[in-house]
């Protein structure tokens, strides 16, 4: 045994012999220590093939290796996130060569790859926008951000285009017809098939229905100069219907109900990660304000996976932009003041308190004295004991004169430093944790011992809440216990009398404002007085038969709290926070506007009848009272004359009669003929077949309400005879073209 133990630290003293001679191996360690990471390694891996059975420089290049991985990926993570990407991607190669299954170096060049891609995508996007294309930039955008939601240039660009009023719509065809063009339409009562094929004769679209849309739906529109556009939303909309863009110049139409949006509206399927918020709280959000139903979570991976429209998908996108935040965090600088202070002034004479007899020999023959030993006069004066035997003690010192005077300062300071996030509660513990131990007996007699632990000492427990306003509102409470004395327990064991001292509040300090909490003060005076019985009493020289003690003890804490606020949340924009929805039912559905249109120049009806059907690719009927569309922009004055083209015996209907484009013109008289046989107006006038109608000055329009008085079916006609301005500056050479005559069919 004694040879093997030689042998063995023999060896031990020579491998360590060994490694300090190992040149290569020291100089790698010193090359490590100073910063000098890739010769380091280079050194150390050359001592371990030198010495390839040396346990030690193995251990220490493997731990190494390790180390000096870990600290590459730090340095590499750091710079891709300042966006020095060249050298995140020198630092993750770094550990590759290392370790070429490194996941997180393999993940960091993935990362630096998506980067790139991203950052020539956005300045793509970038030169777009200088360009005004702003849809071509939005498809940029978007690229990037279905990968990366957090990426802040592509945040920046999006917060571009918002202040300039845009909104990142989805990726379909767009219309890239005239489809901004300026119209001016006038129809009354007039099928929507007929509308919209003179749209696309002076657009170029074309509108393809569903077999569901009906066609037979009378419209009254009167619009002048306004995009072909914003007519289109306003017949899909007033008629409950919607759209499909099939390619840049093909529109599909159909009703806007939830079966044919099941039919034709596409759906996509999108996977959001959540970074900071609870992905349930995230998820209960999306459901109440976007409706989504199909939705799809995974705590693990705190993702959700949704499927709805796109442009409820871009409202999420945003949603969770706007909510997915860090949470604030703040530093709470603390320092805890402990002083006491303890005199203690012992001044006076101690004099003897107790006096003792003791029996020099036994009597009886050398036999001990028992407990109920009795010595009587009788003994004494026999000569049974001697009076020689009996002999005065008092325990020493006989007297003592007390000159003591002691003071003590005690200053105790603990300055800890303490992160916190939001509304989480941090607890600081400076003291001990004292064991009590407790014993208890079993039925059986077995006797078990637990051992629990009391927390003596500083306790200091917070919760900070952080507003907009860098304002931190603290819940702090406050302990400072020691022990008191101890307390034995019958049957063994120990307990404590412990002092306490607590504090709770609440503070509102400003970043970077601290604030003291001090008063928790103790002031103990104690005075112990040691009298020789009778003479300390005495007046005047009592003082010198007395010991007096006087003892004063005084502790105080401070407290200094000082808030730092290392994140918060900024407070975002209002064109960040507030955003279009769409409607109740259709989200994300574009802002429903039209162009400035002059006064009385936008009137829409809309009307179900079972009139006459036009079929598809049919030609829309000759009518006169549907006249061509006419140019945009153009300055002459129309009248126009307005009536339904079909109408009932017995009922009454309107016909008007307007003049437009004439802001200038004086006021007008018309004169509007009719069949008095067929036709009868309501005004209490003559049936006279002819009625004299006053428009106000520039232009306007003036009703004449009608009914029918014909027996038989057939038509019959109502128009505008003549028009004459009133003033005296009206220009002879401005010429006010007469409307067609209406045809109006009596069923």
């Amino acid at each position: 045994m004694r040879i093997a133990r030689y042998i063995a630290v023999v060896m031990l003293l020579a491998t360590f012999v060994g490694c300090a001679s190992n040149k290569a191996f020291v100089e790698g360690k010193r090359l490590i220590t100073e910063g000098k990471l890739d010769t380091g390694l280079a050194s150390l891996e050359k001592a371990a093939k030198e010495e390839p059975d040396n346990l030690e420089i193995r251990a220490v290049l493997a731990r190494q290796r390790e180390a000096v991985a870990r600290r590459m990926l730090f340095e590499a993570d750091n710079a891709r996130a300042a966006g020095d990407l060249e050298a995140a991607a020198q630092g993750y190669r770094r550990v590759l060569e290392m370790n070429p299954r490194d996941e997180r170096a393999q993940a960091g060049q993935e990362a630096i790859d998506m980067d790139r891609r991203h950052v020539a995508l956005l300045k793509q996007a970038g030169e777009l926008l200088d360009r005004e294309d702003h849809s071509g930039a939005e498809a940029k955008i978007r690229l990037v951000m279905q990968e990366n939601p957090m990426q802040a240039d592509a945040r920046q660009l999006i917060k571009r285009l918002t202040e300039l009023g845009l909104h990142v719509d989805k990726i379909e065809p767009a219309l890239k017809t005239a489809f901004k063009q300026p119209i001016t339409l006038e129809f009354r009562d007039t099928g929507l098939k007929s509308i919209f094929e003179i749209m696309a004769r002076t657009s170029g679209i074309n509108f393809v229905f569903d077999k569901d849309v009906k066609q037979d739906t009378k419209t009254t529109i009167f619009i002048r100069n306004n995009h072909i556009e914003d007519v289109f939303k306003l017949l899909l909309v007033t008629n409950q219907l919607t759209h499909k863009v099939l390619n840049d110049n093909s529109v599909l139409i159909y009703p806007n109900t939830p079966a044919k949006q099941k039919e034709y509206q596409e759906l996509m399927l999108r996977s959001f990660y959540v970074a900071n918020v609870d992905v349930k709280q995230m998820v209960a959000m999306v459901r109440g304000l976007v409706k989504t139903k199909d939705i799809h979570v995974d705590e693990k991976l705190n993702l959700f996976v949704m499927k709805d429209t796109p442009e409820a998908i871009r409202l999420v996108e945003r949603l969770l932009a706007l909510n997915d935040l860090a949470d604030p965090e703040v530093m709470l600088e603390v320092e805890v003041l402990e002083i006491a202070r303890n005199d203690l002034l012992n001044l006076g004479v101690q004099f003897p308190n107790q006096a003792s007899i003791k029996m020099l020999n036994t009597p009886m023959g050398g036999l001990p004295i028992g407990a109920n030993f009795e010595i009587s006069q009788d003994q004494i004066n026999g000569g049974g004991i001697s009076s020689k035997g009996l002999v005065g003690t008092i325990i020493n010192p006989a007297m003592i004169a007390n000159f003591k005077q002691t003071g003590s300062i005690v200053n105790v300071l603990a300055n800890p430093r303490i992160r916190v996030r939001n509304r989480d509660k941090a607890k600081v513990l400076i003291g001990d944790k004292v064991p009590v131990v407790t014993s208890a007996a079993t039925a059986t007699g077995v006797i078990t011992s637990t051992v629990t632990y009391l927390e003596v000492g500083l306790k200091l427990d917070v919760e900070p809440t952080i507003s907009l306003q860098n304002e931190v509102s603290i819940v702090v409470s406050l302990e400072v216990s020691n022990i008191v004395k101890e307390v034995p327990i019958t049957g063994g064991g120990l307990a404590y009398q412990v002092g306490t001292r607590t504090a709770a509040t609440t503070l509102s300090l400003k970043d970077g404002e601290t604030q003291v909490l001090a008063g928790l003060i103790t002031d103990d005076e104690r005075t112990t007085f040691s009298k020789l019985p009778g003479f300390g009493d005495l007046p005047g020289i009592g003082r010198l038969f007395s010991n007096p003690t006087y003892q004063r003890t005084k502790t105080e804490i401070a407290l200094l709290i000082t808030p730092r606020i290392v994140r918060n949340i900024a407070r975002p924009a209002k064109l960040d926070s507030e955003f279009h929805f769409g409607t109740e039912n259709a989200i994300g559905m574009p802002l429903m506007t039209t162009g400035k249109v002059a006064a009385r120049s936008l009137s829409m009806a809309s009307s179900s009848t079972g009139g006459a059907k036009v079929s598809a690719g049919e030609a829309a009927p000759a009518d006169d009272s549907q006249p061509p569309a006419a140019a945009a922009g153009s300055a002459q004055p129309s009248l126009a004359l307005l009536a339904p083209s079909e109408v009932s015996p017995g009922k009454p209907f309107a016909v008007s009669v307007s003049l437009a484009g004439g802001e200038n013109l004086p006021a007008a008289e018309l004169e509007l003929s009719y069949d008095a046989t067929a036709l009868e107006a309501l005004d209490a006038g003559e049936k006279s077949g002819t009625r004299l109608l006053k428009l106000g000055k520039g232009g306007g329009s003036a009703e004449l309400q009608f009914r029918v008085i014909a027996q038989k079916p057939g038509a019959t006609q109502v128009s505008v005879q003549k028009l004459t301005l009133q003033g005296e500056n009206v220009d002879p050479a401005l010429q006010i073209p007469l409307p067609p005559a209406v045809n109006i069919e009596i069923r």
